[in-house]
């Protein structure tokens, strides 16, 4: 079977063949930085292809690390929404809750942290610069309290949203 080419010279697309976008992520890293590299802002370092919490390297590149750049841009990449009458009665254990989560968290991967609490009229939300810390506190929050448990992920702009209340 011979395939068909248009005046212009192109083969007509093949609707089967379409690939996928991949999701941007405009605060991931493109490629692999000069090593070693030290954010500025946090003192992270980046060596052997990932970020830690290690001592700075001599002679380090200075770089911004992409959780620094999106607590400077307010930009994150989780929210975490607490709402309900057991919130409001417990407000301040379950902040100690997820702080403590998001330290234990933070310990082994620099790029995860909390980047604001806000209160709100009947709740507060909480914002993350990586959607696998949004998970984990929404996780922590249904494992300790119970209650509803909801994820939102809309992955073309790689955002998860996170409910719970009690």
């Amino acid at each position: 079977m011979s395939e068909r080419i248009n005046d212009a010279g192109f083969r007509p697309v093949r609707h089967d063949q379409l690939r996928q976008e991949r999701g941007h992520d405009t605060y991931k890293l493109g490629g692999k930085l000069c090593e070693p590299a030290v954010c500025g802002e946090c003192g992270a370092v980046y060596a052997a292809g990932r970020w830690t919490w290690a001592t700075r390297p001599a002679e380090a590149y200075q770089v911004t690390c992409p959780a620094c750049r999106r607590i400077r841009d307010s930009y994150p990449a989780g929210f975490v929404r607490i709402g309900g009458a057991f919130f409001a009665a417990h407000r301040d254990e379950i902040l100690n809750l997820l702080r403590h989560r998001e330290a234990r968290e933070r310990a082994e991967h620099p790029l995860s942290r909390i980047i604001a609490a806000a209160d709100e009229a009947d709740g507060m939300t909480i914002t993350t610069t990586d959607v696998h810390l949004a998970r984990d506190l929404g996780e922590a929050l249904h494992n300790a309290y119970r209650g509803e448990l909801e994820f939102h992920y809309n992955q073309g702009e790689n955002l998860l949203r996170v409910a719970w209340r009690r």
